[in-house]
């Protein structure tokens, strides 16, 4: 291995672990929520718009952060990302109230922007052929999810509830340092260095496809997100299930969803994007069907009795499926930016964090919209039911666009072999 190779996943491997820590940081809310929503006796919709803060300056300033990063170096930002991410989860035990931990909670989600600089850090390191595994190994950082669901517990029980923002944070102090001093620059090796100014990062955004892939990760990685931050207290709500059998459940979906989407970036470079993106809908339309559907018990009037027929799907059969969507929407994340470097090869700071915010802007609605959708409609299962209208607009409108690249392609062969031509 020479030492250009050696570079490049080492690179990798930093900006996974670094972001992985970030996304932790990111996802705190999904644990610390719960304990919140007991303490301040949240409704479904109070307790969705608290885990939907620190989602929403995370998925806001990938924008900005997106053109940022085509501009500074990747290394740097990620580190005084990081930094930046320490002070407020050292203030977090002193906040008593629900609006302070809404407003805390816009400071802590600036961590959630480090997809965008470790997107286009990461992608200076790898050739065409290998960027849908990288990109998949990089994306595998969301387990970083996971480390809060495993972690948030033990510091709990061994600590309290006080101690876990100072721990986070002496943990991103010190994930910092290590990036530091690991991560090698990309310019020091081989990035070409190119001027361009704002207009060249903005033409990309003029075309209707890059907002199609962001509806697509709308779905691959908001509604991840979102189960995320709902699952845990779906589980103790409609099942009954104590908070650590919960949170066990909830670290099976996220860990299997983010390793998996290495594989995924794998499958992308092997068997094509589009195959594997338009796949993972099916399967994920699929399992959404028979989680829609609400407990139900129905009466039949015979001869000479009635017949009690129910329907529930039990808490077994429930984790199966999420296990099952959560493997595919890994599938899935890693196809749609695959996709994205395609054909934005040049442009992944820029048209990789809009699509990125795009994603996570899934996050930060859908746990609005789940918990307005249970208080209006009174079944837990109207979540599901919400997802999977989302769902069928992205394969409709992904349907629509194959055929409409079809109808050009067909068109391009006719006019390069005379057919329209006029006699």
């Amino acid at each position: 291995m020479d030492i250009q190779q050696r570079h490049s996943y080492r690179a990798l491997l930093m900006a996974t672990l670094a972001f992985a820590a970030c996304f932790s940081v990111w996802t705190l809310y999904s644990i610390l929520g719960i304990e919140y929503q007991k303490r301040f006796d949240l409704s479904a919709t109070e307790f969705g718009l608290l885990l939907a803060a620190p989602i929403f300056t995370g998925a806001i300033f990938r924008v900005p952060v997106g053109f940022l990063v085509e501009k500074v170096s990747g290394r740097k930002l990620f580190f005084w990302l990081m930094l930046l991410s320490v002070p407020p989860l050292f203030y977090l035990p002193y906040v008593e109230t629900y609006s302070g931990l809404i407003w805390l909670g816009f400071v802590i989600g600036l961590s959630g922007v480090s997809f965008t600089i470790g997107i286009r850090y990461v992608t200076d390191w790898f050739d065409t052929k290998h960027q849908g595994f990288a990109l998949g190994v990089f994306g595998a950082g969301n387990a970083g999810a996971a480390i809060t669901l495993a972690l948030v517990p033990f510091i709990e029980s061994s600590f309290g509830w006080q101690a876990i923002g100072p721990a986070y944070a002496i943990g991103m102090l010190v994930m910092a340092i290590l990036f530091l001093i690991f991560a090698p620059e990309t310019n020091k090796y081989y990035q070409q260095k190119t001027e361009h100014d704002l207009s060249y990062h903005l033409k990309p955004l003029k075309d209707l496809q890059v907002w199609r892939f962001g509806l697509y990760y709308y779905f691959v990685f908001g509604s991840f997100l979102a189960l995320i931050l709902w699952l845990p207290q779906y589980y103790v709500g409609a099942y009954g299930l104590s908070l650590t059998q919960a949170m066990a459940l909830t670290l099976l979906f996220v860990t299997s969803s983010s390793i998996v989407r290495a594989v995924g970036g794998w499958f992308a470079d092997t068997y094509g994007a589009r195959a594997v993106n338009w796949t993972a809908f099916w399967i994920c339309m699929v399992c959404l069907f028979f989680l829609s559907y609400p407990p139900t018990t129905m009466t039949i009037h015979g001869v000479t009795k009635d017949v009690q027929i129910s329907f529930e799907v039990n808490v077994w059969l429930f984790t199966l499926l999420i296990f099952i969507i959560g493997l595919a929407q890994g599938f899935g994340r890693a196809s749609v930016y695959k996709i994205i470097y395609d054909y934005y090869p040049n442009h992944m700071g820029s048209v990789g964090g809009v699509v990125a915010a795009i994603g996570a802007l899934g996050g930060c609605t859908l746990p609005i919209l789940f918990g307005l959708a249970v208080d209006l409609v009174g079944v837990y299962s109207a979540c599901f039911m919400l997802l999977y209208g989302v769902l069928a607009t992205c394969m409709l409108v992904m349907y629509m666009a194959i055929k409409a690249e079809q109808q050009q392609k067909l068109l391009r062969e006719a006019i390069a072999n005379n057919f329209l031509e006029q006699d």
